[in-house]
């Protein structure tokens, strides 16, 4: 992103955004309510497009790119998508369907190496057990990570999970964290963007952070440059202090 501004009415949703992931890079954009964080992944994953400024995705600019054959390159976890799967939709299906872009299976033919990448991925993140299950049944974390698995069933060039630890019990965040740090380290996996509002939900091998505050950009960077007390403080509007241990941040309130 390159200056990207998004504009609605009067009010600057993001402003003078510069931006750039690489694809070996795993980002965590963290900052409060209503600082853009939504929007920032709106863009990034080719679902709106910028008011001013330009954004170039995979290779792509956006603007001058068939966005539907775009966005099947990337990987999106969110509670808007969430909402959109039918509770009663059997998990396996709603995994292996990801290939077609669709949510759940209508009348597409799946091939043997469809059926086993589903699998394996369900294996994976824990839910190969509930696959003739329906979705309405699971637990929120095992809904988290079936929407996980479904979007690396595309084999996604970037992956992108918007607040992917929101609604979770301290067991469901630290089962989801550990596995997402296991794919952080894998080398064959997707740039990833993972946004959240607390620093607790880092996952290890997160190696760069972006801070918003207000739509703009307060600091971003490596993780170890960005992620300070002055820098938290500034981004939530409160003095903060981080501490960090065996790779896991925790932030309170500074005395």
């Amino acid at each position: 992103m390159t200056g990207v501004d998004v504009v609605r009415g009067e009010t600057y949703l993001l402003r003078g955004v510069d931006w750039a992931v690489e694809a070996d890079q795993r980002w965590v954009v963290l900052g409060p309510n209503g600082a853009g964080k939504t929007t920032l992944l709106a863009l990034a994953s080719a679902h709106m497009h910028p008011t001013r400024g330009e954004v170039r995705l995979l290779g792509e600019t956006l603007g001058a790119v068939d966005v539907f054959e775009l966005r099947p390159r990337i990987g999106i976890t969110s509670a808007a998508l969430a909402q959109r799967i039918p509770t009663a939709e059997k998990t396996g299906d709603i995994v292996v369907s990801a290939g077609y872009a669709v949510v759940g299976r209508w009348r597409e033919q799946y091939d043997v190496h469809d059926l086993t990448r589903a699998g394996i991925l369900m294996e994976q993140w824990g839910v190969a057990a509930f696959a003739n299950r329906p979705f309405g049944t699971l637990s929120e974390g095992e809904r988290k990570r079936v929407q996980i698995a479904r979007a690396l069933m595309p084999d996604p060039e970037l992956l992108l999970l918007d607040e992917p630890g929101a609604g979770l019990d301290l067991g469901g965040r630290e089962d989801l964290v550990t596995r997402l740090s296991d794919l952080a380290r894998y080398h064959y996996a997707p740039a990833q963007v993972l946004v959240t509002h607390h620093v607790e939900e880092i996952p290890q091998g997160y190696d760069h952070a972006l801070l918003l505050r207000a739509g703009e950009v307060v600091a971003a960077g490596p993780a170890d440059d960005v992620l300070t007390d002055d820098a938290l403080s500034e981004t939530f509007g409160v003095k903060l202090a981080l501490t960090r241990t065996d790779g896991r941040f925790t932030a309170r309130r500074a005395s």
